[in-house]
């Protein structure tokens, strides 16, 4: 605060723009580690060494680099004001029981200065001294002796200063303090408080957030290392060759979300003699996305014995592995279109 009351010099000019040169260094590394997440990020550090990126790349550095410097350099404390959702969702999750930073007010109030000596009780206040430290060091400015409000983020910097003070003038420590509203309200102690912790709302939502937890967990363990999509041709929904056989064309995309380059090997089913009529394996590098057009193939034979139109086929990719892992496949269906 002096610091914005000084006037402009030197030494103003250069903590200002130290202070801002900082957040900007932060916010580029910001930008690049989340475009890391998409490109290979030692490619990436390559690249942005070698002045080499490419224009999207650049762009979503700078992107997301001013974006978290307009937030956290600039805008600050509003973003949690009015931007964050995690006021609204602590509003509307809390309750007289929830454990959360309170102001004791029947302890503080009422509030005013003194001297160290002077005895509150006969000045007729309470053990407040109304240095407003509590509002200076919160990140959001807000006055926790006014109750809990939506912009509080439960940093505890309050508390923290508080206790400081009180510990300097001699009074007990815990004016402002993690506690209940219930329990502040009708003087319960920590055992009482935390009596009241398995109730029917903690129950619920302990119920949800492991329910939400576990399907995470489980998405995880199933998640496999590579995802298909299979593609058909536009152009032709089927070919008769000489030999009276029927021939469907495919593109299958195989992305491959490991570190590691790998082969996959592509095979189909799900027709009588339905084969593909290229066979070869498909190279993808790490992190990458490989394309293979695919020619399945029925026999002119098994392909009069069924009716014309629309037919399931599935096409199965697996990646070649080597003698210390195992093999997984990948399954996706499309259609097999039979003329006549």
């Amino acid at each position: 605060m002096r610091l914005d009351d000084a006037p402009w010099g030197a030494t103003k000019l250069a903590r200002r723009g130290g202070k801002h040169l900082a957040w900007m260094a932060i916010a580029l590394v910001t930008g690049f580690t989340f475009v890391g997440y998409f490109t290979p990020i030692r490619a990436l550090l390559a690249d942005t060494v070698a002045l080499r990126l490419s224009s999207w790349e650049a762009f979503w550095v700078l992107f997301y680099g001013a974006a978290t410097y307009g937030n956290a350099g600039y805008l600050r404390e509003q973003v949690c004001k009015f931007m964050c959702p995690y006021a609204r969702f602590q509003s509307a999750l809390i309750d007289g029981d929830s454990l959360v930073i309170t102001y004791d007010t029947a302890r503080g109030e009422p509030r005013g200065s003194r001297s160290r000596k002077a005895d509150p009780r006969a000045l007729g206040l309470g053990d407040c001294v109304d240095c407003t430290l509590c509002v200076q060091v919160c990140p959001t400015g807000i006055d926790i002796r006014k109750g809990l409000q939506n912009e509080c983020i439960g940093c505890a910097a309050c508390i923290d200063v508080c206790d400081s003070v009180m510990e300097r003038v001699g009074y007990a420590k815990g004016l402002i303090r993690y506690a209940t509203g219930n329990g502040v309200a009708n003087g319960w102690t920590r055992a009482q408080m935390v009596r009241r912790t398995f109730r029917p709302r903690v129950l619920i939502y302990g119920a949800l957030l492991l329910a939400v937890a576990s399907a995470f967990t489980v998405s995880l363990w199933l998640r496999s290392d590579f995802s298909v999509n299979v593609i058909r041709d536009r152009s032709a929904l089927a070919r008769v060759d000489d030999s009276g056989g029927v021939e469907n064309v495919y593109r299958l995309q195989v992305v491959n979300s490991t570190e590691q380059p790998r082969r996959y090997r592509v095979s189909v089913a799900g027709l009588p003699e339905v084969a593909i009529a290229t066979t070869r394996d498909l190279d993808v590098a790490a992190n990458a996305i490989g394309t293979l057009t695919v020619r399945a193939a029925l026999p002119a034979l098994h392909a009069q014995a069924l009716p014309a139109g629309a037919h399931t086929i599935e096409f199965a990719v697996t990646p070649v592995a080597t003698p210390q892992e195992a093999a997984h496949t990948v399954r996706e269906r499309s259609t097999f279109y039979v003329r006549h």
